[in-house]
């Protein structure tokens, strides 16, 4: 039987969140060419996704999110278009959903650490708009084990309603680059090796800060030849980094890459003689399993879902704490062989995460929604003709 299933897909450009959708979206289109998939998508982002299957089409949401006017257009859409079953790839469910409703929710971040939002307003949107959409969400995905906990612990839900589907990593990471690439990208980035990579944008939940501080403490108890390269948009923040740069007498050896396009990354991943990666808190960490499967050695957390990714493949720390960070840096810069049972180790926890198990095990979740519809007659109706 086929179903007519609508994919929120309008933050395919945001870093991590786009990460999930470009990728779940590919993926789907390769697994399930039996459903009928409507992927609504902004208007400046509609020729992000090409070469996709018949049975996918595209329709242009305008509403930007975060926004009183998205519940109300996208409710009017569900309702036009007839769907069997809508995926919301954040956590906001539409004002009103006459279909089964699936929702990802990647992490709470934004109530495990208010302090980072930029108003007390946000903080009671995203704490209501989660509660909401537990509610009235027909199945809950989590990227982790570590935030179904968040979940049912901050919001005392029934844990049976939340799936655990982890993200994948793309095959291109797997891939060994070759040295002319590697040098193209070193060349186009004014970077040199070695060095250290970390790769995140700048919240203070990445801890770039800190990162700073044991990269400069780490050259201190053992002295390397390494830059440390940073790759993440932060225009906004580039005046105090380069500030905490220049007062650790690190202002030579810090590079600022801002963004990078997806198909730099595993060049410069590749190029590394270590990832840092000690953030506070992440739902996932996609950033360490990319840099497993490049075959690059991992420090990174022992906290929220890194450590369920990474415990036995990484070295982790306390990414509290400076002086551990920049012991793990220079232990791993001065001892090759520990780079090396790393590099082994990591790139065996990377072969746990497809993209491929990702769509089959999310699709089984869209299946489960939809097995619970009782309705008799079940509808057949092509979107085509409902736009």
């Amino acid at each position: 039987m086929s179903y007519n299933i609508g994919i929120d897909a309008r933050k395919i450009a945001d870093f991590g969140i786009g990460t999930y959708i470009r990728n779940l979206v590919q993926a789907l289109g390769k697994l399930d060419q039996e459903n009928q998939y409507v992927l609504f998508l902004g208007l400046q982002d509609k020729e992000t996704l090409e070469q996709l299957p018949e049975n996918f089409r595209v329709v242009i949401e305008r509403s930007p999110s975060y926004s009183a006017r998205e519940l109300v257009s996208l409710s009017w859409r569900l309702f036009r278009l007839r769907l069997d079953l809508y995926h919301s790839t954040h956590y906001v469910l539409p004002a009103v959903v006459p279909c089964k409703a699936i929702v990802t929710i990647h992490d709470i971040i934004h109530l495990l650490y208010p302090e980072f939002l930029p108003s007390p307003l946000a903080f009671f949107y995203a704490q209501r708009m989660i509660r909401r959409s537990l509610s009235r969400g027909d199945r809950i995905v989590a990227d982790s084990q570590n935030t179904k906990t968040d979940l049912m612990e901050y919001f005392d839900v029934d844990g049976r309603k939340i799936r655990v589907v982890y993200p994948g990593v793309a095959e291109r990471f797997r891939h060994g680059v070759t040295q002319e690439e590697m040098q193209r990208a070193r060349t186009e980035f004014g970077i040199a090796r070695p060095y250290v990579l970390f790769v995140g944008n700048p919240k203070p939940h990445k801890n770039l800060d800190n990162v700073i501080k044991a990269f400069a403490r780490a050259l201190e108890i053992h002295p390397f030849e390494a830059d440390l390269v940073c790759v993440g948009d932060r225009s906004s923040m580039e005046f105090k980094i380069r500030q905490r740069a220049s007062q650790l007498g690190l202002s030579d050896r810090l590079k600022l890459l801002g963004h990078v396009e997806d198909k730099d990354l595993p060049a410069l991943y590749q190029g590394a003689t270590l990832f840092l990666f000690p953030t506070l808190y992440e739902g996932f960490g996609l950033p360490v399993v990319e840099a497993m499967a490049s075959r690059v050695p991992v420090v990174t957390s022992n906290s929220s879902a890194l450590k369920e990714v990474a415990e036995g493949y990484a070295h982790l720390v306390n990414p509290l704490d400076v002086e551990e960070i920049a012991k793990a840096i220079a232990q791993c810069m001065a001892d090759e062989d520990h780079r090396d049972a790393l590099i082994k180790l990591g790139a065996r926890r990377a072969e746990d995460f497809r993209w491929s198990r990702t769509a089959e095990q999310t699709l089984d979740v869209y299946n489960s929604a939809l097995r619970r519809d009782s309705r008799k007659g079940k509808r057949q109706t092509n979107p085509k003709d409902k736009a």
